[in-house]
């Protein structure tokens, strides 16, 4: 598994506590409360570690290489997954995966921005960046799971949505304000969870939801760390003063009421345990369908309305 930089003195404390212990099978050194007080120092750094990064260091806990994608999680919470390819109009894009699935014995509609796990994965999946055609994808899915009144559950994963002149030619931007507009008026229950990089309106283009959830190391920005270094200070070297300034983690958002609920991600993040995140996400979907199964359509897409129009309050000093 690769290592953070954040990680190194935990990592290089960790191998010195497995060669005293190799050690010790051919020459006990160390007593068995010597090596359990050598654990215990190594939770202790784990813990002033982890309580001290800085938003720099979670975006490297997001784009971590073995951190859980959107693939993972349908494998792992769902009962069965049954995919739907193409937009009726050019190609499938295989950056969104969609399609019907069971959680917990609830039918859902799954749609997902999907980066990929290693080069060949990551090539077809064009690293996660969807063309028109995966929007298009994901809405005519979203329409579908109308249709037979199924709650809609979309993941988020994307550095963006595509930028090359292919895309632009056939529409990026009309595609995604059109899933914008459709999503804030679709007739069934929308759970959006953002489980890595939400970047731009590649994210928000299928983030229009009732219920907004985001994985503790994950992030949520109008733009990239190194896009606005660059954009700002002409310096994309300055990645983490843009990281810091974007306020762009999930206790930030919570506090703009950008998202609803933060999901708790093992020390060190998602990558170091898989399975209590799948857990941790699988109850988010549940609690959250619990409560939004008894709302009216008519009253749900009011409160959606609303949730939308009360982001991005600010307050003007009369004094200037």
């Amino acid at each position: 598994m690769a290592t953070l930089k954040h990680e190194k003195q935990i990592l290089e404390y960790e191998e010195t506590i497995a060669q005293v212990k190799e050690q010790n099978k051919t020459n006990e050194l160390w007593s068995d409360s010597e090596i359990l007080k050598l654990e215990k120092k190594l939770d202790q750094l784990k813990k002033k570690v982890y309580a001290e990064l800085t938003p720099w260091d979670r975006v490297s806990i997001c784009r971590h290489p073995a951190r859980p994608r959107s693939i993972d999680y349908i494998r792992n919470i769902c009962e069965n997954f049954t995919e739907i390819f193409g937009d009726r109009n050019f190609r499938d894009d295989p950056a969104i995966i969609a399609g019907f699935a069971l959680i917990d014995g609830v039918k859902f509609m799954v749609v997902a921005q999907e980066k990929g796990c290693d080069t060949e994965s990551r090539l077809h999946r064009n690293f996660g960046m969807p063309h028109p055609e995966g929007y298009r994808k994901a809405m005519r899915c979203m329409e579908l799971a109308a249709k037979f009144n199924l709650p809609v559950l979309s993941l988020l994963d994307t550095p963006g949505a595509y930028p090359g002149l292919a895309a632009e030619e056939r529409g990026q931007g009309w595609a995604i304000a059109n899933n914008l507009m459709d999503m804030s008026r679709l007739k069934t229950p929308i759970i959006v969870l953002l489980i890595g990089e939400g970047c731009s309106g590649g994210a928000l283009g299928m983030g229009v939801g009732d219920s907004i959830g985001m994985l503790e190391h994950a992030y949520y920005s109008v733009i990239s760390p190194e896009g606005c270094a660059s954009i700002l200070w002409k310096d994309a070297g300055k990645n983490a003063d843009a990281a810091a300034t974007l306020k762009m983690q999930s206790e930030n958002l919570l506090e703009f009421g950008v998202i609803d609920t933060i999901i708790k991600e093992p020390l060190g993040g998602a990558h170091h345990n898989p399975k209590e995140v799948y857990q941790n996400v699988k109850k988010f979907i549940q609690d959250e369908w619990n409560v939004l199964k008894s709302i009216s359509l008519d009253a749900l897409i009011e409160r959606r309305y609303q949730k939308f129009r009360e982001m991005g309050k600010f307050s003007i000093d009369s004094e200037s």
